[in-house]
């Protein structure tokens, strides 16, 4: 063998023996669910309620954010209540009934949809088979309570 083919030989071998021991494959290796870019989608924006109903100013003094997850089995029911600041509600998982007391119009909320939530109006969510993990953001001040009963 030539010096020029036993060199030729070595080189891709050396090649071909690094690029076998750089292959990542595997069966064991997830795909990323990212794309290779900076991605921003709006999930809601909005001036009014679920169910129509326009939002209040909000109140004066220092504001508060707030940003809570609620975890409700499958089948069961909240209690009635209301909310006397703005919020929504990311469906993180599962699906929610959404229930106005006063004329008992309702709305499904599924995984990965968003609630806007009603202002002191009094409402419940009700869960089916799947139960629901619900993160919600408030946007109040700290002398206000996020939630009240409705009776």
């Amino acid at each position: 063998m030539t010096k020029k083919n036993l060199l030729s030989t070595a080189l891709f071998t050396t090649l071909a023996t690094l690029t076998w021991s750089c292959d990542n494959s595997s069966s064991d290796v997830q795909p990323s669910e990212y794309s290779d870019k900076i991605e921003s989608v709006t999930l809601l924006k909005t001036t009014k309620s679920w169910e129509g109903t326009q939002y209040p100013s909000y109140p004066t003094g220092q504001p508060e954010i707030s940003v809570l997850k609620i975890s409700v089995p499958p089948h069961k029911a909240l209690d009635w209540h209301k909310h006397p600041v703005i919020n929504a509600a990311y469906i993180e998982k599962g699906e929610i009934q959404i229930e106005k007391k006063e004329d008992g119009k309702t709305r499904w909320v599924r995984q990965g949809e968003v609630l806007p939530e009603m202002v002191n109006i009094a409402h419940r969510g009700k869960t089916g088979d799947k139960g629901a993990t619900l993160i919600v953001f408030y946007s109040g001040s700290p002398d206000i309570p996020l939630s009240e009963p409705v009776h």
